[in-house]
């Protein structure tokens, strides 16, 4: 009889540490890192475009500056997706706008500022936008901004809309000088912030935003600007009651 029991203890416990096994595995390998072998004409930004990372997650993953050179037969750690898609997940713009910022095809130095502006209306969209600046402003590339942030009227309060401009990393169409528009994002809250202060949730909004551009760009707060401040003709954009010093001052500070 103690034998049996011996026995069946013996077994029941190679199941259960054969159940914690598979359940690890399965766990593990979904997020499995990978290795890659530098390819002639690959460049960081298209081997971590392939690989659905951002240029930063790729380079510090392997202890290189992010506009190194790659040499052929380089061999690169790819981190595992799951990895990937936590940070992802764990952004607060949430999944979807952090890859389309993160999978965006940036290239090292190609942004050297980021501008703020206020749609000098209270009601608009990217499709509202989009069409004045095709049909009155003669702009080939329509909405003249990389990003738009809503106010509750005709988008989501504090919600982002990505354009066209950020997707295919064309110049901006949102300042006077052409020489600026080749190195500035542009990003554009909608409201008339000479009559009124955007709402709060506009401002989360763009201080996430600003930090994952400045993160993927490599910029530092220094290099976030206000339309009034950088444009070669003077203008009151974003407005009188938009918190310019108090909003760059935050940008110095870690988020939080």
């Amino acid at each position: 009889m103690s034998h049996q029991r011996t026995t069946y203890r013996a077994g029941r416990g190679r199941k259960r540490w054969g159940l914690l096994l598979a359940l690890v595995v399965a766990c593990a390998a979904p997020g499995r890192e990978q290795s890659y072998v530098v390819k002639p004409k690959d460049t960081l930004s298209g081997v971590a475009q392939r690989h659905g990372l951002s240029v930063s997650q790729l380079a510090n993953r392997n202890g290189i500056s992010h506009t190194g050179q790659l040499y052929v037969g380089q061999r690169l750690l790819i981190p595992g997706t799951a990895a990937s898609d936590s940070k992802s997940a764990s952004s607060p713009l949430g999944p979807t706008l952090a890859k389309a910022i993160n999978n965006a095809p940036v290239k090292g130095g190609r942004w050297q500022a980021i501008v703020i502006h206020h749609a000098a209306v209270d009601e608009g969209s990217v499709k509202s936008l989009d069409r004045y600046h095709r049909e009155q402003r003669h702009m080939e590339n329509g909405l003249a901004y990389h990003f738009l942030i809503g106010n509750g009227n005709g988008m989501g309060d504090g919600e982002i809309a990505v354009g066209n401009r950020w997707k295919k990393q064309l110049d901006g169409g949102h300042l006077r000088s052409e020489a600026q528009n080749q190195t500035a994002l542009g990003i554009c809250l909608i409201g008339d912030f000479n009559k009124h202060p955007p709402t709060a949730r506009q401002l989360r909004s763009l201080e996430d935003l600003v930090r994952a551009l400045m993160r993927r760009c490599q910029l530092d707060a220094g290099a976030v600007k206000t339309h009034q401040q950088i444009n070669v003709v003077h203008t009151q954009c974003p407005g009188s009651k938009f918190p310019t010093r108090a909003f760059l001052a935050r940008l110095k500070s870690p988020a939080g």
